[in-house]
């Protein structure tokens, strides 16, 4: 959702770089070009004054423009205080030994308010505790059927309504049933509107009074942009909230949101909704949010998504065949199938360092289509022409292949070579600590940005140049072998 302010802020701060002194006057100058960049992203007014104040206070009295390298000085103080205007955040649900404790999730209507419920209560079993669903929000029909399918699917009971019409009433009888079943944790879907009005806050307040939850988190769409922060403000006023839980964070919007809920309302972001998927959502980071803003990458959280989603067998088998230098179209393959896990592969190299320029090329690119037209050429392909490719697939077989992929042939052509870079590549990683690969990673990402270069495998050394005379030469001394071995 970032890349517009990423692409902007990078801009702006480029324009600081290669100067012999960095003065006070200019710098002003190129701030101004992050305060476009900011109010651009829909960041509220206030916030982008007293931030860039805070920036120009801190780059003055840290004596940044007295350093060696004043602009990278003033990135590293930009990336702080993005982090100081979206932190600290407490991640804790604070759930409670030996007592159910009360989780209420409450928001507009469209925000993502039962999936994100959902979503909750997945993480809350993953960690080993019992979670019940309680359906109170009334006002939209269809809002019940959904708890019931996301509790069905990640195996958690949902208390409905039952014929009840009173929300504060299904809200009591919930967390009664949870009580005496002895379950851990009780997660309230209340009801939304459209829009702020006093008969939901009327209803919300009513029920954050007889219930009493531990912890009351407002869902809100990043997509809304200041209309999200404006809910977060009303919300905050009404039912003093405990976090953010920001959703659609995979959409299109310009980030503005995320970066204002904070200082507009003091309620700190707690989650982000990253996708549809059940699984997708995660922990709100601000100094990784801030890295992944300022095209820095976010490491960490690739590494972690990794751990938790890749099959870890299948790639210590990876591992081990690349070891031994075996890898064929089969396992690069199951390569990608496994990266696709971790979502669109747009989002992942944004999240890799370095490679916000591999983004920008790829702009407009349907990456993921790209890679179901590449699982297509591979499953046309014979068993034996998956494991050597470049050594069994000749014309002939390239065009049978193109004609079962229904693609052109130069795009099976194009696929082996790059295969055979791809793996030259892979087998040189294997064995080595992540540091290193992302070293490797950011090689290729250097070696893609020239249009001349190509993945496929690199030459060996052809020598110099040969004059006229050299080659005239060497053409003589082969003439001559050639009549010494018909005399012999």
């Amino acid at each position: 959702m970032f890349e517009s302010l990423t692409s902007s802020l990078t801009s702006a701060l480029n324009t600081l770089r290669g100067r012999g002194k960095l003065t006070e006057a200019n710098m002003r100058e190129g701030l101004s070009g992050v305060r476009t960049a900011l109010l651009e992203a829909d960041v509220a007014y206030d916030v982008v004054e007293t931030f860039l104040s805070r920036v120009v206070d801190n780059a003055v009295g840290s004596k940044v423009l007295e350093s060696l390298d004043p602009a990278q000085q003033l990135v590293g103080i930009v990336h702080q205080e993005l982090v100081n205007l979206m932190g600290p955040v407490d991640h804790s649900l604070h759930l409670q030994p030996g007592k159910t404790t009360i989780l209420m999730l409450c928001g507009l209507q469209g925000s993502g308010k039962t999936t994100s419920c959902g979503k909750l209560a997945k993480r809350i079993k993953e960690q080993g505790r019992g979670v019940m669903l309680v359906a109170a929000d009334l006002q939209r029909p269809a809002a019940i059927e959904q708890l019931v399918v996301l509790g069905g699917q990640i195996g958690v009971p949902v208390h409905v309504p039952d014929g009840v019409t009173d929300p504060v009433a299904v809200c009591r009888a919930g967390v009664a049933r949870a009580q005496k079943e002895g379950i851990s944790v009780v997660i309230l879907d209340t009801a939304g509107r459209l829009s702020i009005d006093e008969a939901l806050m009327q209803e919300l307040t009513k029920i954050d009074r007889t219930v009493g939850p531990d912890q009351v988190y407002l869902v809100v769409d990043a997509m809304t942009g200041q209309d999200a922060v404006r809910s977060a403000k009303a919300f905050n006023e009404a039912l003093e909230l405990d976090g953010v839980i920001m959703t659609k964070l995979d959409g299109d919007a310009r980030g503005g949101a995320a970066l204002s809920v904070k200082s507009v309302t003091g309620v700190p972001i707690k989650f982000v909704g990253t996708g549809e998927q059940i699984d997708a959502l995660e922990d709100f980071h601000a100094e990784r949010m801030a890295g992944r803003i300022l095209g820095m990458g976010d490491v960490v959280t690739l590494v972690e998504e990794a751990q938790r989603k890749f099959d870890q067998d299948e790639m210590k088998r990876q591992e081990e065949r690349l070891r031994a230098g075996e890898f064929t179209l089969d396992d690069f393959k199951k390569v990608l199938l496994q990266t696709r896990r971790l979502g669109p592969l747009g989002k992942v190299l944004g999240m890799i360092p370095g490679m916000g320029g591999m983004q920008e090329m790829l702009a407009g690119a349907d990456l993921d289509k790209d890679v179901n037209r590449l699982f297509g050429i591979i499953d046309a392909m014979t068993p034996s022409e998956r494991r050597n490719p470049s050594r069994v697939i000749d014309q002939s077989r390239r065009r049978r292949i193109a004609v079962g992929a229904g693609v052109d042939p130069h795009e099976v052509g194009d696929l082996v070579k790059q295969f055979d870079g791809m793996s030259a590549m892979l087998k040189g990683m294997a064995g080595l600590g992540m540091r290193d690969r992302l070293r490797e990673v950011q090689r290729l990402q250097a070696q893609m940005s020239n249009p001349a270069a190509r993945l496929g495998r690199p030459k060996g050394d052809t020598g110099k140049r040969l004059t006229a005379d050299e080659r005239r030469k060497q053409k003589k001394q082969r003439e001559k072998e050639v009549r010494r071995k018909n005399r012999g």
